[in-house]
């Protein structure tokens, strides 16, 4: 073995996080997870489901980084899982051991060990049922390096089953900066002059507290991924949080971080990520996508070259990348086919808007018809507003103007 090659194999069996760089109480809180999976027999390549309580989610972290430590891959269990999805999902993954961070454990015969894997994320496929995926710990440092420290501390407001909160706390760590987790945002945890992890319901949410009650803490970056910022919440951010950056980014579970935006220009793809767009499906080859999945119990590694989860997508001629929303969720109306992400998109920008749900509800002439489901927050939103934001940020041929198109829920 050459002298990089040795090199290579090291940085892959180092740790995601290496122990200098925790902070003296979550390291203590490794050893002792450590010490627990070691007594229960978690070996080098064996899969580990790490089950949590829902009232103290982050108590997870401690034992995925000492699995990571003894060499083994984490399943990081999500409370919301139904007991169907639940079943697929292990009988996928075959783990040699669940263990509950409240004590509980259990051991089974996973079969075949996978040496090399550190994280083991799930993705809903066309069926709802969890897909269970196979990360490496490079995957993700290279992710960690391409975002770059962010001012610290560092908030993440969300449950470490979902990889976007889990990759923004390990990337915290990583860059060794002070690290804050929560179950849910609450605006009074924001800290101020440093960063916070959101999805744009979130930000939405934050937006709209921060109008009701101007002042307060400010983090200097607000790092948004999960959907597209709409250009009506990126004005709002502007006017709002006049001293934050808007950190954007696009990635899926499949390969992190494709693309970032840090302006009001397109998306831009990360370092050594290559884009093709092929029947307006979006194809990506990157150094960032997991190694494979599992099925039945087996590992299937990924192909060489490009992959898709299906995403539309447009690439203008200067390299900027627009998403158009899956295939699986375009609403054929009238003869136009309308992306349903673009239309949520637009209408979480809103002032009072929690979130937004579009779906097509059948019409006897159209085929389809394009319906919000709009969640408020704090009172009913204007319907003139989302009339206006719809007129103002859709192609004319989907724009939303009868008000029985809008079920306000609150």
């Amino acid at each position: 073995m050459s002298g990089a090659e040795r090199e290579a194999s090291d940085d892959a069996a180092a740790p995601v996080v290496p122990a200098p760089w925790l902070p003296r109480g979550l390291a203590d809180a490794v050893a002792a997870a450590g010490e627990r999976l070691a007594r229960l027999g978690v070996r080098t390549g064996e899969r580990v489901v790490l089950d949590t309580p829902t009232r103290a989610r982050w108590a997870v972290l401690p034992y995925l980084l000492a699995a990571d430590r003894l060499g083994a891959a984490s399943l990081l269990a999500d409370a919301g899982w139904t007991g169907r999805e639940r079943d697929a999902v292990l009988a996928a993954a075959a783990p040699h051991h669940v263990v509950g961070t409240d004590g509980r454990a259990a051991t089974a015969d996973g079969g075949t060990r996978t040496p090399g894997l550190f994280l083991l994320p799930t993705t809903s496929g066309s069926t709802g049922v969890p897909t269970v995926l196979a990360r490496d710990r490079r995957s993700w440092r290279i992710g960690f390096d391409i975002l770059g420290a962010l001012p610290g501390p560092v908030l993440v407001p969300g449950p470490p089953s979902s990889t976007l909160y889990l990759f923004g706390a390990l990337h915290a760590l990583h860059h060794g900066l002070g690290l804050v987790t929560r179950g849910r945002l609450d605006p009074t945890d924001l800290p101020d002059g440093g960063s916070v992890h959101l999805v744009p319901a979130q930000l939405s949410a934050l937006l709209d507290e921060r109008e009701r009650r101007p002042g307060g803490p400010a983090p200097r970056v607000v790092v948004c991924g999960g959907a597209h910022v709409a250009p009506g919440m990126r004005e709002r951010v502007a006017r709002l949080l006049p001293g934050t950056t808007l950190l954007e980014y696009y990635g899926s579970a499949e390969h992190s971080l494709i693309a970032t935006r840090r302006d009001d220009g397109p998306l831009r793809p990360v370092e050594d990520v290559h884009l093709t767009v092929r029947d307006d499906v979006l194809w990506v080859d990157s150094p960032q996508s997991v190694r494979g999945r599992f099925t039945r119990g087996a590992f299937v590694p990924a192909g060489p070259g490009p992959t898709t989860v299906g995403d539309r997508a447009e690439l203008t001629g200067d390299g900027g990348l627009t998403v158009l929303g899956r295939a699986a969720t375009t609403i054929s109306s009238g003869g136009t086919l309308v992306a349903a992400e673009e239309v949520e998109q637009v209408l979480r920008g809103v002032a009072g808007v929690g979130d937004v749900v579009v779906a097509g509800t059948p019409h006897a002439s159209l085929g389809m018809v394009v319906t919000a489901v709009v969640e408020a927050r704090d009172g009913v939103p204007d319907r003139r507003a989302l009339r206006a934001a719809a007129r103002a940020g859709l192609l004319s041929p989907i724009r939303i103007s009868e008000p029985t198109l809008l079920d306000v829920i609150s």
